[in-house]
């Protein structure tokens, strides 16, 4: 399966201004980049530089005025599927260092305050079994409400709320899987039936991988059930959204537009 990427927004900044962007299909091995084609428009800097775990690139611009980005891709994911729910979970003193520090606590993500909550419903299950349950858990809890959060509400204010959109389903997500001492993060990604169409953010654990001994993988998993593993591109992974967002800005901003359309193509 081949998925179409088409990509633009735009945003005026009214003084010279940094902007670190993160849009692009990251290039990495369980997804071939078959073409791509970006158009910037012009700006006093521009440079690529390596993302969070080198995967993907972040682009630095400096810039003032009107800002337009126009991004197209194809892409073929061809990443490993096992059965989640038969993955074990790795001891943490046998987790690599690029694993542990998803462990921990990030911004929007205070694993640590829901230690008892996770034992108290999710006590019977472990491993993938468990990342199934917590799953399942958040799909039937939490109702998917365009506009019910902002940039400031974290995987707590939305537990408690019991509404969000994607990027507070993967926080949620995130955080629970790292209250059961199995490393989580959050990944900015593309995925064909998003609705509303946008960028779109789901969570990736590590667990067992059956194929390596004593390795480990990275699953993703969206507990919104709009994204497919076998159908969604990466644009990149982080503690949680702070880390990937499309568009970070260091100074004022006017964001103006943004269009997002994701289509699967036969090979």
């Amino acid at each position: 399966m081949i998925i179409s990427i088409n990509t633009r927004f735009a945003f005026t900044l009214d003084r010279p201004t940094d902007v670190l962007l993160q849009f692009e299909a990251a290039d990495i091995p369980e997804q071939e980049i078959l073409s791509r084609d970006t158009q910037l428009t012009s700006s006093e800097h521009c440079a690529w530089v390596p993302a969070q775990d080198e995967i993907g690139e972040r682009i630095w611009i400096r810039a003032q005025g009107r800002f337009e980005v126009d991004y197209r891709a194809r892409v073929r994911p061809q990443r490993q599927l096992p059965d989640l729910a038969g993955l074990k979970r790795l001891q943490p003193h046998h987790m690599p260092g690029e694993a542990v520090q998803y462990l921990f606590d990030s911004r929007y993500c205070p694993a640590d305050k829901f230690q008892s909550f996770v034992e108290a419903e999710f006590g019977g299950t472990e491993g993938g079994a468990r990342i199934v349950a917590i799953r399942d858990w958040i799909a039937k809890t939490i109702d998917y409400r365009s506009g019910s959060s902002d940039a400031r509400t974290g995987a707590l204010d939305t537990f408690v709320e019991r509404a969000g959109i994607c990027r507070d389903f993967a926080h949620v997500m995130v955080t629970l899987a790292r209250a059961s001492t199995i490393p989580a993060r959050y990944v900015a990604c593309y995925a064909p039936g998003v609705e509303p169409p946008d960028f779109h953010a789901v969570a990736e654990v590590f667990l067992d991988d059956p194929e390596t001994e004593s390795g480990g993988t990275w699953q993703l998993v969206d507990a919104t059930g709009m994204a497919e593993p076998a159908d969604t591109v990466k644009i990149g992974v982080g503690r949680d959204a702070a880390d990937v967002s499309f568009l970070t800005s260091f100074g004022p901003n006017s964001f103006e537009r943004s269009s997002v359309t994701v289509t699967r193509e036969e090979d």
